[in-house]
């Protein structure tokens, strides 16, 4: 008798969503020049936030961050500088192209939802999203 451990486990779950909704956003991030983090990272984005602020929003660490802000700053949606109280802090802002940018997420994200929805009328959306909500919260 063979029973699937893989499917009962969280962690594969989990993946196995995560990848798969990705992968919904990948067509339309495209149409933006942008990645799945990109994306997140322009939703996450205030005035001048602190890379570490970010990082922290994102858990991302900053072998990821940094050479992302780079690219994103090379394609003009956002700016990097230094504190003027404190050097060793670096922020970011988003230019008028990075805000224009943001802007058109929203419409991306409901799309998908919409799309999920479609697919499965039957999972209750909001409750799935209050119980990542909360198993985020131990992290």
């Amino acid at each position: 008798m063979t029973e699937d451990f893989l499917t009962k486990e969280l962690c594969f779950q989990l993946y196995v969503a995560s990848k798969e909704i990705i992968r919904l956003y990948k067509p339309f991030l495209a149409e933006l020049d942008l990645t799945y983090t990109s994306f997140i990272a322009l939703l996450a984005i205030e005035d001048n936030m602190s890379v570490k602020y970010l990082g922290e929003k994102l858990f991302l660490d900053s072998g990821t961050l940094s050479p992302l802000l780079k690219k994103m700053e090379h394609q003009g949606l956002l700016h990097r500088t230094r504190s003027e109280t404190d050097e060793r802090l670096l922020k970011i802002d988003l230019t008028q192209k990075g805000q224009t940018v943001k802007a058109q997420l929203p419409a991306i994200s409901k799309k998908i939802y919409h799309d999920l929805k479609t697919r499965n009328p039957n999972v209750d959306y909001p409750q799935l999203m209050h119980f990542l909500y909360q198993l985020n919260l131990a992290f």
